[in-house]
């Protein structure tokens, strides 16, 4: 099979690239850049050099997709919309996006968290591919669209409540490591701001929130539902730990809710203990743990994830791997970097 990743040059484009290299079903990888074309790509990820001693190419997206099984993108947000057009004219058997642009089917809500859609004719033809809730509800999918890490750390511990109903309004607390900023340094990303230091960000308006309430509305099927996303940047580089809050209507089995969502699924483990953020980092696992109050009606939910792999590269693959009818875990049996 053959692959591409347009926009390879980036930490979500090195994850993928590591990935597709060491998969079973890829015999040939292309990845482009417009910034780095024509350079190694172990040149630009020096860990890739055991694994590939190609370059970067130059070549438009609809060039680099022709004749390919699967293409990922791997852009900053709103050039996936510039470039699928062309990308979809190319005809390859599956287009993954890893950007926001096709992830939220209600426009009106991608209005609120992004401005004016600029490929609205598009969205409809993407599946949003939350990998360990669609499950095999994707086999057969042409376009997939990733969810963002924050957004799939916040509803893999939301799915599991939607049970309880719409009166519930979850607040979710997350922290995230500095890869998720992406490669170019900032001054809110840059070591030094961020080494010793904690802070809030994107107050009251997370750009992934869109992506939470759109799948929170849909399962407890009320358009008004709410659950509020309380985004952090945090002092280490890589993985989200994000801890869910709510009261029940009425007491409930939330442990239970759980086990019967994410039984006998390969990428999610219920933890007896709250898991560690440096136990899940290298992985495509999701770590989850359900706490309940004594009275049955406060529960706390907390989920560790590798923002770079769970949270972006590794889910694509997963997404990949459910939509073409590949064994789940193809390419994605990892094990984590403690310590890290």
């Amino acid at each position: 099979m053959k692959a591409a990743v347009i926009g390879g040059a980036g930490y979500v484009g090195a994850e993928l690239l590591r990935l597709l290299l060491r998969h079973p079903e890829v015999t040939e990888c292309v990845a482009t850049s417009r910034s780095q074309a024509g350079k190694p790509i172990a040149s630009v990820h020096p860990g890739l050099a055991d694994l590939t001693d190609s370059r970067f190419a130059g070549s438009s997206p609809g060039d680099t997709a022709r004749g390919c099984d699967v293409v990922f993108l791997a852009l900053e947000h709103g050039e996936s919309s510039r470039v699928i057009d062309g990308v979809f004219e190319a005809g390859p058997g599956l287009i993954v996006d890893l950007a926001a642009d096709f992830r939220v089917q209600d426009l009106r809500l991608y209005e609120r968290y992004y401005g004016p859609h600029p490929a609205p004719e598009f969205v409809g033809r993407f599946t949003y591919a939350l990998a360990d809730v669609a499950g095999g509800a994707l086999a057969g999918c042409r376009a997939l669209a990733v969810p963002g890490c924050f957004a799939t750390a916040a509803q893999l511990v939301l799915r599991p409540l939607a049970r309880a109903g719409a009166g519930l309004h979850p607040a979710l607390w997350g922290i995230t490591g500095s890869s998720g900023a992406g490669r170019n340094p900032r001054p809110t990303t840059h070591h030094p701001a961020r080494a010793s230091n904690v802070f809030a960000y994107s107050v009251a308006g997370h750009r992934h929130q869109a992506e939470v309430l759109s799948s929170w509305r849909q399962w407890v099927d009320d358009p008004d539902a709410g659950a509020t996303l309380i985004t952090h940047s945090g002092p280490f580089v890589r993985g989200i730990y994000l801890t869910l809050q709510a009261r029940l209507p009425e007491p409930g089995d939330p442990a239970g809710w759980f086990r019967q969502a994410y039984g006998g699924r390969r990428f999610v483990r219920l933890t007896d203990e709250p898991p560690e953020l440096t136990h899940a980092v290298g992985t495509n696992m999701a770590l989850i743990h359900p706490a309940v109050s004594a009275d049955g009606i406060e529960v706390q939910v907390m989920v560790a994830i590798d923002n770079l792999i769970k949270g972006a590269g590794g889910q694509a693959v997963q997404a990949m791997n459910l939509a073409l009818g590949f064994p789940e875990d193809a390419g994605l049996v990892l094990s984590s970097m403690f310590p890290c």
